[in-house]
């Protein structure tokens, strides 16, 4: 009987998405406002039909990272991938089940959301890697949040040509990701943005308070900035950028720890 319901419960995992802790850039924000939160994941890159200045992807089997043509900076979360085999066959193991799912309409693929939400948090973080990969997905998505109106959903995204055909429910919160193939909707919907910056002199110019730990994004409703973060090409703006940070010992990254 144990040998029995432990092949279950495996094909049970297999058949569910996974669900991510947070990491120590929202452990801060979770103690200050006692909540619980997860995280969901997909692949970078791979499943951001709109991603532009950040766009990287990172190899399924062997991790090696690919650029994009027009990449300014490179994505954390393919950086991620790379150093975490791990982390890459789980995010491998969720895309491919959303998109099986959606063979069969956006209401399975809410289903299997549903069915795969983890028992207890009171908000989540939608792609800490990844993004909106298609219309159906996103309206996937849509659905959870009005099944689960008690629950906060939050993401960052490029695809914002997906969101200018939805009223998205108030705890489905959005923040438009500048940096991508469609940042003149940004002005034109006038959306709450967030944007990469090198230095805080830079988020100071631009009049933008930087947010270090997702703050702004899950509850602002002003535009805001993010600091470089992440593994960045060797002699490229963004890896000097990233070594001033660290000499200067400024905040930066995914944590609140002053970086040595």
């Amino acid at each position: 009987m144990t040998i029995i319901r432990k092949i279950d419960t495996i094909i049970i995992m297999e058949t569910l998405l996974t669900f991510g802790e947070p990491n120590a850039k929202l452990k801060k924000m979770l103690k200050e406002l006692s909540l619980k939160l997860k995280t969901f994941t997909l692949p970078a890159g791979h499943s951001c039909p709109a991603a532009k200045d950040c766009l990287s992807r990172a190899d399924r089997i062997t991790g090696k990272i690919k650029d994009g043509p027009d990449t300014i900076f490179r994505c954390f979360a393919a950086s991620a991938e790379a150093t975490y085999p791990s982390l890459r066959k789980m995010v491998w193991h969720n895309f491919g089940l959303l998109k099986d799912s959606l063979v069969d309409g956006v209401d399975a693929c809410a289903d299997l959301i549903c069915a795969s939400l983890p028992d207890k948090f009171d908000i989540m973080r939608v792609h800490v890697g990844g993004d909106y990969f298609s219309k159906q997905y996103l309206q996937a998505w849509i659905e959870v949040a009005k099944r689960n109106p008690e629950k906060i959903f939050y993401s960052y995204s490029k695809s914002l040509h997906f969101f200018k055909q939805f009223a998205l429910p108030s705890n489905l919160v959005l923040t438009a990701s500048r940096g991508g193939k469609y940042d003149d909707m940004i002005d034109l919907h006038g959306w709450k943005e967030a944007l990469v910056v090198y230095s805080e002199q830079e988020a100071i110019d631009k009049g933008l308070e930087i947010d270090h730990d997702d703050t702004h994004a899950a509850f602002g409703k002003e535009n805001f900035a993010l600091l470089i973060h992440g593994t960045q090409p060797k002699d490229t703006e963004a890896a000097e950028a990233l070594k001033l940070l660290k000499r200067n010992k400024v905040r930066h990254s995914y944590s609140r720890k002053v970086t040595a």
